[in-house]
């Protein structure tokens, strides 16, 4: 059994781009009202707009930075007054920075941790009373660093065994409200991320060489669309990426 999204609201974090934004076309597709979230308000508008276009939704933009908690709560009730509820929550935003712990700056780390870790607590938070009213669904994106260790990063890989164990931890919590929730960890995925490794995923790999945005899009969708029961957690990897990773180590 699945549930239709037609007539949803959606709530995506870091829409701007990569799998945010590939997200909010999906469940638009699908008949969801989303909400856009980011600090790039620009971006946000041009996609909203063709989302508006295409699909023949409502698509807002809340420019938001994730890490100011006043910002996120604003957000989030601004959608739930304009948008009358609230039925899945995207988390999404967040960045990587390649160095050793060593080699980690004091504000390097503040900057990661608030975003990767700070933001989702932040809009889970604020969005979790809406989601027990709808009986809606949370989606953290994890990562498989979120699963096996990374000896080149290991603060980002820190941050997401943190995401991944507060999503299970929320859903102990939430379950008995019905509410859903899904941890989708992906290995590569060609979009902007990777930038503070000297390049994008995007640039580094070929397309049909990784992982496209649009395949973690199809996750959320399926996650969204599961009821009565629940998608706990998604892995979503390259098809040679345990070859590569027993060869070299993960690269994700």
């Amino acid at each position: 059994m699945t549930d239709s999204l037609d007539g949803t609201t959606a709530f995506v974090t870091g829409a701007s781009a990569g799998i945010g934004r590939a997200s909010a076309h999906a469940l638009a597709r699908e008949g969801a009202d989303v909400a856009l979230a980011a600090r790039s308000e620009d971006e946000l508008e041009a996609i909203a707009e063709s989302i508006r276009t295409e699909y023949d939704v409502t698509a807002l933009v809340a420019p938001t930075d994730v890490r100011d908690e006043a910002a996120v709560e604003g957000a989030i009730e601004a959608t739930v007054d304009e948008l009358g509820g609230l039925d899945l929550l995207l988390n999404n935003a967040g960045l990587a920075r390649g160095t050793s712990v060593e080699e980690m700056s004091t504000e390097q780390y503040r900057t990661m941790m608030e975003t990767n870790v700070d933001g989702m607590f932040f809009t889970t938070r604020a969005a979790l009373p809406h989601l027990r009213e709808s009986a809606g669904t949370l989606v953290f994106i994890g990562s498989f660093a979120g699963q096996y260790p990374r000896p080149f990063n290991p603060i980002y890989a820190a941050s997401k065994w943190w995401t991944r164990g507060f999503a299970k931890s929320v859903s102990a919590e939430v379950g008995s409200d019905d509410v859903a929730v899904t941890v989708i960890n992906p290995s590569e995925v060609r979009t902007e991320f990777g930038a503070v490794y000297g390049e994008t995923f995007a640039e580094r790999f070929d397309e049909g060489e990784v992982t496209e945005p649009e395949e973690i899009a199809e996750a959320v969708v399926f996650a969204a669309e599961q009821g009565p029961s629940m998608a706990s957690e998604i892995d979503l990897y390259r098809r040679d990426k345990f070859e590569l990773f027993g060869k070299f180590g993960d690269e994700s």
